[in-house]
């Protein structure tokens, strides 16, 4: 049963329930010894008896307990109602991250700064050796200053070396029980599962590094990366289909891109290895999101400017080439005047001067008109017109030039 508001444990009041999850039900209460609000995660009677949630409880205490970060949700202490023990936790206030998707996809902008402060929370535990094995939209709240808190290492384990396979694979990745079916606790988890812990096998940081890129997709894109319409589906989804990197906007960097690309890679040995490379990229992408968007849109934005540049060169060809067709017309229409030859003979004959002899030939080339002294005169001048075929005299004169 719901605990009620007013209901004490320790120095605690309740004063409403704000949710129910796998691991329990989390309510707001006051702190009265300090004077200010908490949130008590209580695991359900119906769970207290569970052994395996119950060591699963405990375990979330003290993972917590060892991690000390502003962008983890901090532990203050454990409690119990009743059987069922309470863990005593920072009260995040804000929408959780799966309130913020279901808005609509996250714009680049605001999602970059959020994922970065994902992967900070994951890189923190993963120094300590601790992995979450549950990070969803769900366990993430985002305040109204921008922090983000990281919720819900309840399933978290820490790294164990000497684990064998077998021990691997019998460990708890989800409960199976009706009740908590009935919560959607495993639809909600599958979503986000690595292949590898699918399937039982051994899990490593690169589980989580796998659920922050389906995270990251699904703030981009505002729909799930993997999904189907019941947890078989769902878990098949991520074991089988391929990445839709197409459905992510289109004025994502590539360096986006390649963050999600290498996270949720199907092979781990393929993924990223650690959340830090990771984090590495996110800083590149943020220190460069508008060049690379620029760079990607930049073709679209040339075409607008550079139409009328591209106007006026086709213009400046095609008179170029109008002209160099109306030259070489014309070229071609200058056809040289045939040479003409011909031996002037004349009847009764005319000695042309040699020093300066007077020639002129017609323009349509038919004549040749020459001045010479005529034969047996002196002084005296002929001027004759002639062609192939005939002669005659133009005038004749003394000492006279035409």
């Amino acid at each position: 049963m719901p605990l009620q508001p007013g209901t004490k444990l320790g120095v605690y009041e309740i004063t409403a329930q704000i949710g129910a999850g796998g691991m329990g039900e989390v309510y707001r209460a006051h702190d009265t010894t300090l004077d200010r609000d908490i949130a008590i995660k209580v695991l359900p009677e119906a769970f207290a008896t569970d052994p395996e949630r119950l060591a699963r409880f405990e375990r979330e205490a003290k993972v917590l307990a060892s991690l000390n970060h502003p962008n983890i949700a901090a532990i203050y202490g454990l409690e119990k109602s009743g059987e069922a023990p309470a863990l005593i936790l920072e009260l995040v206030e804000g929408p959780t991250l799966q309130d913020r998707i279901a808005q609509g996809p996250i714009p680049l902008v605001e999602a970059l700064p959020i994922a970065r402060q994902i992967a900070e929370a994951l890189e923190a535990a993963h120094e300590r050796g601790i992995i979450h094995r549950d990070l969803k939209p769900a366990n993430v709240k985002v305040r109204d200053d921008g922090t983000v808190k990281v919720l819900d290492f309840g399933l978290a384990k820490a790294l164990e070396p000497e684990q064998t396979e077998v021990e691997a694979a019998s460990s708890p990745t989800m409960t199976m029980t009706a009740a908590a079916t009935k919560m959607g606790v495993i639809m909600g988890t599958a979503a986000y599962m690595s292949p590898e812990q699918a399937r039982g096998k051994q899990v490593d940081k690169r589980a989580d590094i796998w659920a922050f890129g389906v995270v990251l997709f699904e703030m981009l894109t505002g729909q799930q990366a993997f999904g189907g319409t019941d947890i078989s589906l769902t878990l098949a989804a991520g074991l089988k289909t391929d990445l839709d990197l197409a459905s992510l906007p289109s004025d994502t960097p590539r360096g986006v891109r390649r963050v999600l690309g290498r996270c949720i890679q199907k092979d781990r040995v393929q993924r990223s290895r650690d959340i830090g490379d990771v984090k590495l990229d996110l800083d590149e992408a943020l220190a460069a999101p508008v060049e690379e968007t620029a760079a990607a849109t930049a073709p679209a934005q040339a075409a607008l400017w550079q139409r009328p540049v591209i106007a006026a060169a086709a213009l400046l060809i095609a008179l170029a080439l109008g002209g160099l067709g109306v030259w070489s017309m014309m070229r071609q229409s200058e056809v040289p005047a045939p040479v003409t030859r011909w031996t002037i003979d004349d009847v009764p004959p005319v000695r042309i001067g040699t020093n300066r002899p007077d020639l002129a030939i017609s323009a349509d080339g038919r004549f040749v008109v020459y001045r010479g002294a005529a034969a047996g005169s002196f002084g005296r001048s002929a001027v004759r017109a002639s062609t192939r075929s005939a002669r005659r005299d133009i005038a004749e004169s003394h000492e006279r030039w035409l």
